[in-house]
């Protein structure tokens, strides 16, 4: 697909690598929607973008609201045909930690978002993406979603993340199965460490002892990078069905 016929919805579009791939989208000729529930920083970037981009609030857990989200894209942009999914949380917890088990409720929430917010804006973009007049290899829409190499490397503390981003490499094969009668290619993205707001948090010396176990590039991830293999699974036709490791050959240690 030429991202220059590209309209693009990319949930937590507002920050980070959502950010970085709208900026990288845009600059490519797409038209984007940034979908985030900060709207200060959500409609700044889609200002300063201009009338190729635009910004609607919107939680990926609620139908509702991705079905808005949804009908103000193709309303203002007349289609929709390729979905980024980066809206995610980080919530750390031990299974048994100085307070106890784990609470199921945290457990539960970080599924919700990571996982079956990934899910809920899927579904519900392929039901509009199917509406799309093919090109001329029969495609009509991309997903791309957000995992992490966490899914693979799991460290302690991690049992909801990467229960979640897990979920999302094993269904990223069978939904492409599916949608493939659709003309529709989906792929995922398992980034290493990136930087990004959660990063920023963290005390220098922690990012440095982070950054030592990285082999090369020995640095952090920046998110243009993680943006353009965004735009170049847009452009090639033959990535599907796939999980690539985006992570400069890293692998976690346990903590």
């Amino acid at each position: 697909m030429d991202n220059q016929d590209v309209v693009a919805l990319v949930t937590g579009g507002a920050s980070g690598l959502g950010e970085a791939t709208v900026m990288e989208l845009a600059k490519n000729g797409a038209k984007v929607a940034i979908v985030d529930m900060d709207s200060a920083k959500g409609q700044k970037l889609a200002a300063t973008i201009g009338a190729e981009a635009i910004f609607v609030n919107a939680d990926i857990v609620s139908e509702a609201d991705i079905r808005q989200a949804l009908r103000k894209i193709i309303d203002t942009f007349g289609k929709i045909n390729v979905a980024v999914n980066c809206a995610g949380i980080a919530t750390p917890g031990k299974i048994l930690g100085k307070k106890g088990p784990l609470p199921l409720e945290s457990f539960n929430k970080v599924l919700q978002v990571n996982l079956v917010g990934t899910l809920n804006v899927i579904r519900l973009a392929v039901e509009q993406m199917i509406n799309n007049t093919p090109n001329g290899e029969g495609e009509k829409g991309v997903i791309i979603n957000t995992a992490s190499i966490a899914a693979f490397d799991g460290q302690i503390g991690q049992a909801a993340y990467c229960a979640s981003k897990g979920g999302i490499v094993s269904m990223t094969l069978p939904i492409a199965r599916e949608c493939a009668d659709y003309g529709i290619r989906v792929v995922t993205i398992a980034p290493g460490l990136f930087e990004t707001p959660l990063m920023a948090g963290l005390p220098p010396a922690v990012k440095e002892e982070m950054v030592s176990t990285i082999p090369f590039p020995r640095r952090l991830g920046k998110p243009a990078e993680f943006a353009a293999l965004v735009t170049h699974i847009i452009e090639n036709t033959m990535l599907n069905g796939c999980c690539i490791r985006l992570d400069a050959a890293l692998r976690m240690p346990p903590k």
